[in-house]
């Protein structure tokens, strides 16, 4: 069974190039911003990492990674956000609010994938640690 990442975008060229990179290796959800995807996760869908956009209209990234996380229920779900801002208080920001990895825009997909492999690895040998 293939995992599933989130994309949250409100751009849909970012929203195409994630889908069609990834659609091959996952199954790939996206949505145009963060209250839609509050809603999906909350439906009992559980991504297996989501992708997130920092800058999007009705709840912006920070605000998704922050009530996402401030549930409780899904820490576990790597969070990797996606910004234009180089800035280091908006990556900081991010991290404090509970996010596990920033790209910055424009990115290169292999970049992300690598960095999506490696947050999989690392959740799977975390809950194998905690289960054994």
């Amino acid at each position: 069974m293939k995992k599933k990442i989130l994309a949250i975008d409100d751009e849909k060229s970012i929203r195409f190039i994630i889908e069609n990179t990834f659609n091959k290796d996952f199954d790939v959800v996206t949505m145009t911003n963060g209250m839609d995807a509050l809603f999906y996760i909350q439906s009992g869908n559980f991504p297996d990492v989501i992708i997130c956009d920092l800058e999007m209209p009705v709840l912006n990234g920070i605000e998704f990674v922050r009530r996402l996380r401030e549930s409780g229920f899904f820490e576990e779900i790597p969070l990797i956000m996606l910004s234009g801002k180089e800035e280091s208080s908006e990556k900081i920001k991010c991290f404090e609010m509970g996010a596990d990895d920033y790209v910055l825009k424009p990115f290169n997909p292999r970049e992300l994938l690598a960095r999506i492999t490696r947050r999989l690895e690392s959740k799977e040998l975390y809950s194998q640690q905690r289960m054994g």
